[in-house]
């Protein structure tokens, strides 16, 4: 952070005025996702090195000010193994039990974490969700997901909780479940704040771990004619202000495709009054540059549905082991190509942002420095990296780059209005001014050369000067 004084007007470089009195969308926050992986490997550190963790993640004065996060509904990818939270075949959902979300590990799950210390085998997701909400100062919303229903209430699956479809004959039931994951939620004393009714519903057959297809038609009548009516009449949904209680996501897959998704929800009003918004995802990194970061999709979606929200709710990069810092500032592969993932990230939520979006998770928030465990070998980086073993803690460059959002633009803020004398190619830029008046400028030079920045705002100009390939943020205060 850095508090400027006033300096010299004459034109810089990189020249912007801010316009504090256009107030576009409000933000709900920054941050990454509780998940099993994450609490195990907190489970390796003694409490100390484990509060110190979470001190950082969610502490607004001395960490980066996690706002929003997600978690998993049943098991995920980064989950040890397939659990749901009933007994099989049970269709009242009478054996319905939290149990595998704070029942902490037993050494055994799988083959990555055979033979590994646990300072604490009682840790688990709840414990980890509660002891980031003891953090002083912590403030953040959570957005659970579903992976996958039990495997009995699904057809054509390729393996466990694994890819084909739920049938539709239990689509009451599933509907139920969720609702009732909620309350349980709120019994253990954690209120959900957003919802999405399925993780990446275009993973019909082409998925390795816990998936779930819905077609769009299927999304619909779901929400439409199951989940919303189930929420209401659980008290989690009110429709005469979907800002109150539970906040229902659509979609929560890649952005690239999502305004043909979303369309047939968003166009019957039976099932569209039951949404707040839309939930998307990044993947595939290498495609974002080329694709102008989908810029025309988040604008299209923007337009199109002006009064529903929208929430970046995923992104994820594979990790280097052997490099899991140097990998951020040089090229690095997913299945489809090449990207640099500082780069990607910045210009990401950037665009993003710019284009209306109102909060960005990322996936897991702890990972073990080969990005561990996963049963699928699915292996990603994250914002902290621990290593089991020799119980070193890493800050990623992930971490410092959310911190520019999630420390600075604070729940209840808004975007504001920001406009260059001239583009500058390679620097990006957005703003937004805070409930107590104070305005963040987050600014990303990818270039090879230092620039100078000047801010213009209510009559004075404040200069400050942004190093090759950095991003900064720039604290002013409006009148």
């Amino acid at each position: 952070m850095m508090r400027l004084k006033k300096g010299p007007t004459a034109a810089k470089k990189v020249a912007l005025q801010l316009f504090p009195d256009k107030e576009l969308q409000k933000y709900y926050g920054f941050g990454a996702a509780f998940t099993e992986s994450s609490a195990w490997n907190l489970a390796t550190l003694s409490k100390s090195a484990r509060r110190a963790v979470l001190t950082k993640l969610f502490s607004p004065t001395k960490g980066a000010g996690f706002t929003l996060t997600r978690t998993p509904i049943n098991s995920s990818d980064y989950s040890n193994n397939h659990y749901t939270y009933i007994k099989e075949g049970d269709k009242e959902l009478s054996t319905f039990s939290l149990y595998e979300d704070k029942r902490g590990f037993t050494g055994e799950e799988n083959d990555q974490v055979r033979n590994i210390e646990l300072v604490d085998s009682t840790y688990d997701i709840i414990p980890m969700i509660l002891e980031a909400s003891s953090i002083p100062g912590a403030d953040f919303k959570i957005i659970a997901s579903p992976w996958s229903p039990p495997s009995w209430m699904k057809t054509g699956e390729t393996a466990e909780m694994t890819n084909g479809s739920l049938q539709l004959q239990y689509y009451g039931l599933w509907a139920k479940y969720l609702s009732k994951y909620v309350s349980a939620y709120a019994e253990e004393g954690i209120t959900i704040w957003g919802l999405t009714p399925q993780n990446e519903p275009l993973h019909a057959q082409n998925a390795q771990w816990d998936s779930n297809g819905f077609t769009p038609e299927q999304a619909c009548v779901f929400l439409r004619d199951y989940l919303g009516p189930q929420l209401v009449k659980d008290g989690h949904l009110d429709l005469d202000d979907l800002d109150v209680g539970l906040h229902v996501l659509i979609y929560d897959h890649n952005k690239s495709t999502m305004n043909d998704y979303v369309a047939p929800t968003y166009q019957d009003p039976e099932a569209s009054k039951y949404a707040w918004g839309t939930a998307f995802h990044w993947y595939t990194n290498s495609e974002l540059k080329e694709n102008n970061w989908y810029a025309k999709e988040l604008a299209k979606l923007q337009k199109t549905w002006p009064n529903k929200g929208m929430i970046h709710s995923e992104s994820s990069i594979d990790i280097d082991a052997a490099d899991p810092i140097g990998q951020y500032w040089r090229a690095s592969t997913d299945y489809a190509g090449t990207f640099v993932p500082f780069e990607t990230y910045a210009y990401d939520i950037i665009t993003d942002l710019n284009h209306g979006t109102q909060g960005y998770v990322e996936w897991c928030s702890i990972l073990s420095n080969e990005g561990k465990p996963n049963p699928y070998n699915n292996f990603n980086s994250a914002p902290v990296l621990v290593n089991p073993v020799t119980h070193e803690v890493i800050y990623t460059p992930l971490y410092y780059l959310l911190s520019h959002f999630s420390k600075f633009i604070r729940p209840d803020a808004h975007r504001i209005g920001v406009q260059a004398v001239a583009d500058v190619k390679g620097v990006i830029y957005t703003a937004a001014k805070n409930r107590d008046g104070f305005i963040a400028v987050v600014v990303f030079n990818k270039n090879e050369e230092a620039y100078k920045v000047s801010i213009a705002l209510e009559g004075n100009t404040y200069t400050t000067p942004i190093a090759p390939r950095a991003m900064q943020t720039i604290y002013l205060h409006s009148k």
